[in-house]
């Protein structure tokens, strides 16, 4: 799988920049799924400052999103954004290849 099967929004690349200038130094958004949640699988996001060796490196203008390998391939398709809502702030997964989700984006069924 390529790398480009997956891309980062223009809002979250804004928002990543964002968070890094309030930290005083850039950071990358880790994007994990792990076994778990309400309907199989769980979307995990972390900030972090550096990468590790067996990362998958996403960029759009600047910013950067980094995947591991088993992540990668139930992402494929995905894009990774950040919403601002009325009801909240968060990053999400736009995962075409979720059949189900929970009702708060968190978790999904393949």
């Amino acid at each position: 799988m390529s790398l480009a099967d997956l891309t980062l929004s223009p809002a979250a690349a804004q928002r990543i920049h964002a968070i890094g200038a309030a930290e005083g130094h850039p950071v990358m958004l880790r994007v994990a799924v792990e076994a778990g949640g309400c309907s199989g699988f769980s979307y995990l996001f972390d900030l972090v400052e550096t990468a590790d060796a067996d990362d998958h490196r996403i960029e759009r203008d600047g910013a950067a999103a980094l995947v591991d390998d088993i992540s990668l391939a139930l992402l494929k398709g995905s894009e990774i954004d950040f919403v601002d809502e009325l009801a909240g702030a968060e990053f999400r997964v736009r995962n075409p290849n979720a059949k189900t989700s929970c009702g708060c984006g968190v978790s999904f069924s393949i």
